[in-house]
């Protein structure tokens, strides 16, 4: 039994570290599906946790918070989109420059406002997402097996986690049944037909990449009030890179991402759970070990060991008008 509450412990542990990494990469399909590689996921999520925690602390609304947060990224979004679209510049240079600067304007705008060395105060009460205790949580603990998993692990989130696991769905749907998804599709493979066709190329990306920045501004607001209480220095943590590991590894489809990301965010969780453990005939492994776990899955998954994944062939490709 003390090993299923552990298990019962880890999974949900694991819905709670993938979310940023499910919205992350839901990000990433997007604007790559749309031919713009997005580097800077990592700077959208971290600038849009700052000014979550930020507005959030000074408000005392997490909902305020929220359209902080996305507003931001938006903002993030819309010079990617300038830099790399309008202005037909190196994609991944833009995305590397704005990772350094969301990097270093969070600390420094963070030290002069606060002066708590890049932090932001602790967000209390309505400043920050609650839980939701869904109906039945607590009548159904008792049941054995499907009980606890319904009242720990699926129960007891906050209402980004919802947002998260649902836009899986709705990606799918407007990726492969909508005429929108059809032609995001085609600009990411040949936006020279789509503009032929009379479609604008340009409008595609920018509506990609501002879709993009809409889910990084709600991973970067569940880093800074949901999942945490505050906004920390270099909060992100690579997650961004991580999503787009999980990215390649789900061949840029919407629901092997989600599954994806919740195996990275399972070797995450496994870290968290087995510091200071031992494990039997090896001993104690060190804790280091299991923290690099997900970053050492990235490097094997990027090795090649997943099979062939061929990004969208005009990914990373400015576009031209022909005349």
């Amino acid at each position: 039994m003390e090993s299923f509450d552990m298990l019962i412990s880890i999974l949900g542990s694991t819905i709670r570290l993938s979310i940023p990494l499910i919205l992350a990469a839901l990000a990433g399909l997007y604007s790559e599906r749309a031919g713009v590689f997005d580097i800077g996921l990592e700077g959208k999520m971290l600038a849009a946790a700052f000014a979550a925690a930020c507005v959030a602390y000074l408000t005392g609304s997490a909902w305020l918070g929220l359209f902080s947060g996305i507003a931001v990224s938006l903002v993030f979004s819309l010079i990617h989109g300038f830099a790399s679209i309008t202005n037909r510049g190196n994609q991944i240079v833009s995305g590397v420059a704005l990772n350094f600067v969301a990097a270093g304007l969070t600390v420094v705008l963070g030290q002069a406002w606060f002066g708590q060395g890049g932090r932001t105060p602790q967000v209390s009460g309505d400043g920050r997402f609650s839980p939701i205790i869904l109906p039945g949580a607590d009548m159904m603990r008792e049941v054995p097996i499907i009980g606890p998993l319904y009242s720990n692990v699926i129960s007891g989130n906050n209402i980004l986690t919802y947002i998260a696991f649902l836009a899986v769905p709705i990606s799918w749907w407007v990726l492969y049944r909508t005429r929108f998804g059809l032609r995001l599709r085609a600009v990411g493979e040949n936006p020279g037909a789509v503009d032929t066709a009379g479609i604008s190329v340009t409008f595609l990306r920018y509506r990609a990449v501002l879709v993009a920045g809409l889910l990084c501004g709600i991973a970067g607001t569940y880093l800074a009030i949901a999942q945490s209480a505050a906004f920390i220095k270099d909060m992100s943590a690579g997650k961004g890179f991580i999503a787009l590991a999980a990215l390649i590894f789900a061949k840029w489809k919407p629901v092997p991402v989600m599954f994806a990301c919740l195996l990275f965010g399972f070797l995450d969780a496994l870290a968290n759970f087995m510091q200071g453990k031992e494990i039997p005939v090896i001993g104690e492994v060190p804790v280091q070990l299991f923290q690099a776990l997900p970053y050492i899955l990235t490097c094997i998954l990027l090795a090649g060991f997943i099979g062939s994944a061929n990004p969208p062939k005009a990914g990373g490709v400015a576009y031209s008008k022909e005349r």
